[in-house]
């Protein structure tokens, strides 16, 4: 399928502004072009449209009320016909020249729903930056199977749609992308496809540089968004497993790290892992709290007010 298959990457936006150009020129590099870009805008003021247009990308704008992770990509993928959507984020800026081509690979496999590449840290990402990236996105490639999902728990379905290749007859069988996700919509489709029989690839070999130097209180915040999610989506934890094992895990991996590279660095990484917890617990009973406290403790605020609605547009 690969050699033949149509392919659109599709991008939302807000500001992109000028530090945009260089993912364009990534893009331009690679040895596989797309058949289409789609830029969905949330109604930048920046000139982030234009830059879309003098790339020759096809524009959606979306008003800034109606966005939401999982609702502006389902209506994205509704608008284009392309056999393989790869999703990205501005700001996830393509390795090197084969890494598209060879995440589009990995669709040659007939059973394969869903293929997410490697991030990498940028340049000048701090010791605890740089350990969450190598972590999450490690060195050697693998597939989840539906018959092997038990055996990976609540990270069996995990993609990211920073850098996600979806085939679009599986994403539309699972049933596109949830219509409000606060985050995590790209987990929500794994499990689907997992559930639905597809195997999900992750291409260590298809790299992306992307990473955030989160505050404290931002790691509260986007761990306070996941829990929101996981309480608005609680059979993922029920048929995939918690999360608990991973998270102890994870700090033993950033110790271990830390010692070898910033020791000095081990209190905020543990601090930050308490918080992240106390954000994520917040968030599973974020119904139970005061519209004012989950707004302040949530990093998607629009995501907790009136929603609006998206056009009505096919390309």
């Amino acid at each position: 399928m690969p050699t033949q298959a149509s392919v659109a990457v599709v991008v939302p936006t807000l500001n992109a502004g000028e530090p945009w150009r260089p993912w364009w020129q990534a893009l331009r590099r690679q040895t596989l072009q797309p058949d289409r870009v789609l830029v969905v805008d949330s109604e930048s003021g920046d000139g982030t449209p234009d830059m879309a247009r003098e790339h020759g990308a096809q524009l959606v704008t979306v008003p800034r009320t109606a966005f939401n992770h999982g609702g502006t990509r389902a209506h994205a993928a509704t608008l284009v016909d392309e056999q393989i959507l790869v999703f990205m984020t501005q700001d996830a800026m393509l390795e090197d020249a084969g890494s598209l081509e060879r995440l589009v690979q990995a669709f040659e496999l007939p059973e394969l729903g869903a293929a997410y590449g490697r991030q990498l840290a940028r340049a000048q990402a701090g010791p605890i930056e740089r350990h969450n990236r190598l972590f999450s996105y490690p060195a050697q490639s693998r597939l989840v199977t539906p018959a092997e999902a038990p055996r990976w728990g609540i990270r069996a379905p995990f993609l990211s749609d920073s850098y996600t290749a979806y085939r679009r007859s599986a994403l539309m069988r699972a049933g596109n992308f949830p219509d409000r996700a606060i985050v995590s919509e790209d987990m929500y489709v794994g499990a689907r496809m997992l559930q639905d029989g597809w195997s999900l690839a992750y291409v260590a070999e298809a790299t992306a540089v992307h990473s955030h130097a989160y505050s404290i209180a931002g790691d509260v915040r986007r761990y306070f968004d996941i829990g929101a999610f996981y309480s608005e989506q609680a059979w993922l934890l029920r048929d995939f497993g918690g999360g608990g094992g991973e998270g102890l895990r994870f700090v033993r991996s950033e110790v271990a790290y830390l010692l070898r590279r910033a020791p000095w660095l081990i209190p905020e990484a543990l601090l930050r892992s308490a918080c992240k917890l106390a954000g994520f617990h917040l968030g599973r009973r974020q119904q139970r709290l005061p519209h004012g406290l989950r707004l302040s403790l949530s990093g998607q605020k629009y995501y907790w007010r009136e929603p609006g609605s998206l056009p009505s547009q096919r390309l």
